[in-house]
């Protein structure tokens, strides 16, 4: 049956790797023609996606043809556009925006990392009941906050479909960091799939679009170096757990076109500049489901801003942007030369690829993809590492911890669960882990222990509780939850007006996840327990404990879950009520 599953996949009908990798010189096809929608990176000239300013905005919502592959297909636009235009707003003002709804289904949009009332957070079922198909809704809230932001659907799979864009706020007094030229580096992926198809198939065969298994090669290898017993005592390990050591995303290259600004590999969205300026490039991860490591070959990054709010600067060759996750960085190319924006996915099955260019038409080299990563001990076991420290469903062993750890706090809904594989008994708690494939590679790569947010915790009180969450899933079954219960199946998390919380997620998977808390601010600390930076989207790894504070002073009902689309659709989700 698998057999029959595997062979009635993308392939069947699909373009080439090549095609898929590189895409279409033109991404989303020449302005108009033949009914297809224009790329926004072509719309106000090659540097800058239309921007609408102001206070007022009116956007549409509609379906319109694309072709990133060599296939016409579907995609949901805003103001026929993917992705929708660049809103620029100001802090202080109030705004009001008018949404469209000019398709045959529900649609909604949510603005991403906004402090707002809990009625325009445009989360159907949860904030508002969604905008009906030829209905107008009008959100309508002050703006409280500056920064690099971006809007998205929350309606079915419209995400992933292109009903996303990039938002910034510019600051009520000036940037603090001083730049010459300023660009939106949006990074998304699209597929040609129907995604409810993707769903379906992630459900019956969560493997599926993972193509780089561990090879003969790679056992002969391993064996060569750890000896034959350890190479297959490390083999067992993983069949044992139902797990594959490069399961590092869901869904994969081999079916994804990644876009920078709307633009394939091919189509070279580009941004200029004079030798010695500064240049400010907003980092944007507007995608479905993908993890991107982002670098400049020859260009140092100094990272400014972190989800919308100014950090201490650090000067990094790399760093990695998680689903839905924003970060602010600085160049100063002085030499009059091309230098190419590379962002690979994080399990290398393809990239993202710009150009920094003094004047139109350069390109740089595009580096070599880097080697597979490979999920660690550290990624499976945390704290304990190759000591044990795992307890797996189903089996009796009682791990040893080690003085300074801390015990996690299971639910006993995690317990004989076959919704759960794994229980991590002592999570690792550092920040400081760039994560796999980006470990000693020769390059200084950006952790949130370098994350420092200016100006210190908006919350210095102290707190009064703390709630322990664990992300769990099955691999096998494709079932994501916290402490093991999917949304359909859980109660609401309950937030008293005006308490300070201190939110503790531990990672029970093998998986990275972003997690998101709508309306509120998340307030990352340090192993310690010191404020270390806000954030809007907090990326747990692989077998972590990651803690943060949380002023409960938004009242209403909000939206709290894991950031993959496809985790966040098949359970890793809680409505959470401030009252």
């Amino acid at each position: 049956m698998k057999h029959m599953i595997r062979d009635a996949g993308p392939s069947v009908g699909m373009p080439s790797r090549r095609r898929f990798v590189q895409g279409l010189a033109l991404g989303g096809t020449a302005a108009l023609l033949g009914g297809f929608v224009k790329p926004l990176w072509a719309l106000d000239g090659p540097n800058q996606p239309h921007v609408l300013s102001g206070t007022e905005f009116n956007l549409d919502v509609a379906e319109v043809r694309v072709n990133y592959t060599g296939e016409p297909r579907l995609a949901t636009a805003v103001n026929g556009q993917v992705p929708g235009p660049l809103l620029r707003w100001r802090e202080g003002t109030t705004v009001v925006l008018r949404v469209t709804n000019r398709m045959r289904v529900p649609t909604s949009i949510h603005w991403h990392g906004i402090l707002l009332p809990a009625g325009m957070d445009g989360v159907p079922g949860i904030s508002f009941p969604g905008i009906a198909p030829g209905e107008t809704f009008t959100y309508r809230f002050p703006v409280r906050q500056s920064g690099t932001y971006w809007y998205h659907a929350h309606s079915g799979f419209q995400e992933q479909t292109g009903l996303y864009g990039p938002l910034v706020i510019d600051p009520a007094h000036g940037e603090r960091a001083r730049n010459d030229r300023d660009y939106v580096v949006m990074l998304n992926d699209w597929t040609d799939m129907d995604p409810d198809r993707i769903y379906a198939i992630l459900k019956t065969r969560s493997d599926y679009f993972n193509v780089r298994q561990p090879t003969v090669p790679e056992f002969t290898r391993d064996a060569a170096t750890m000896g034959l017993a350890g190479a297959l005592r490390e083999r067992a390990m993983w069949n044992r757990m139902r797990m594959d050591p490069r399961d590092l995303i869901d869904v994969t290259g081999f079916t994804y076109t990644y876009l920078m600004n709307g633009a394939t590999p091919v189509g070279n969205w580009t941004a200029l500049f004079r030798p010695g300026e500064r240049v400010r490039l907003r980092f944007i991860n507007g995608s479905a489901n993908s993890y991107f490591d982002v670098r400049i070959p020859g260009l140092k990054l100094t990272v400014v801003a972190a989800d919308g709010q100014d950090v201490e600067p650090v000067a990094v060759d790399e760093f990695r942007i998680a689903v839905a996750e924003t970060y602010d960085v600085i160049v100063e190319p002085h030499e009059d030369r091309a230098y190419t924006i590379f962002a690979q996915s994080i399990d290398r099955s393809g990239y993202a690829r710009g150009t920094l260019a003094p004047r139109p038409g350069m390109q740089a080299e595009l580096p070599a993809l880097d080697p597979v990563p490979t999920l660690a001990m550290v990624d499976m076991m945390g704290a304990l590492g190759e000591g044990g420290g795992h307890a797996m469903h189903g089996t009796q062993q009682e791990p040893m911890g080690m003085p300074g750890m801390a015990k996690a706090h299971h639910a006993r809904s995690e317990f004989h669960n076959p919704g759960v594989d794994m229980r991590i008994d002592f999570p690792r708690t550092n920040l400081d882990d760039p994560g796999a494939g980006l470990r000693d590679n020769g390059r200084r790569v950006l952790t949130y222990a370098d994350l420092r947010t200016i100006g210190g915790s908006l919350y210095p009180g102290p707190v009064t509780r703390d709630i322990e969450l664990h992300l769990d899933g099955s691999m096998e079954r494709f079932i994501w939850s916290f402490d093991g219960v999917v949304f359909s199946k859980a109660k609401p998390i309950h937030f008293r007006h005006g308490e300070h919380l201190r939110i503790v997620l531990c990672n029970d998977t093998m998986m990275n996840h972003p997690i998101h808390l709508h309306g509120m601010w998340s307030e990352v600390e340090s192993p310690e327990g010191e404020f270390q930076v806000r954030k809007q989207t907090v990326n747990v790894q692989p077998a972590q404990r990651v803690t943060y504070r949380v002023k409960a002073d938004a009242l209403g009902r909000w939206a709290y879950h894991c950031h993959l689309l496809y985790h966040m659709e098949a359970g890793m989700f809680r409505e959470v009520v401030v009252a």
